[in-house]
């Protein structure tokens, strides 16, 4: 029985599979199914799980080579949120780029994981370094 890391064993499996320059999405609730990947949907209620609350959970097992975020995150959260993002990918690059191109990622990546996140724009992919 596993007593510490990444108790969920769907999340444990998936990240387990990300190799150098894979992608793993980590989303809010909001966020489109893409049939073509596999999903692991951790949503509870409205904001538990939250977007950094997996991300907090996977760096400590996880090499990150860089992230990418929506451009519309900037202008739709405040200094608080944004900081709290900056500060959870401390030491990744943080590629920011229009939501549209954002979501062209999407389908080349491992795997998603959904959240109950209510921020706008909370979504990430993280690319393995």
């Amino acid at each position: 029985m596993l007593k510490t890391g990444i108790l969920n064993p769907a999340i444990n499996s998936l990240i387990s599979r990300v190799r150098h320059t894979n992608t793993l999405v980590i989303a809010d609730r909001g966020f489109p199914f893409w049939p073509q990947i596999e999903t692991v949907d951790i949503s509870l209620v409205d904001d538990i799980p939250k977007v950094l609350d997996v991300v907090r959970a996977i760096r400590s097992n996880f090499v990150a080579g860089r992230a990418f975020m929506a451009e519309e995150f900037l202008a739709a959260n405040s200094d608080e949120i944004r900081l709290a993002f900056e500060q959870a990918l401390f030491g990744v690059p943080l590629v920011f780029e229009p939501h549209v191109q954002f979501k062209k990622r999407v389908p080349q990546a491992v795997g998603l994981v959904r959240t109950g996140d209510t921020i706008q724009y909370a979504n990430l992919i993280v690319e393995s370094a």
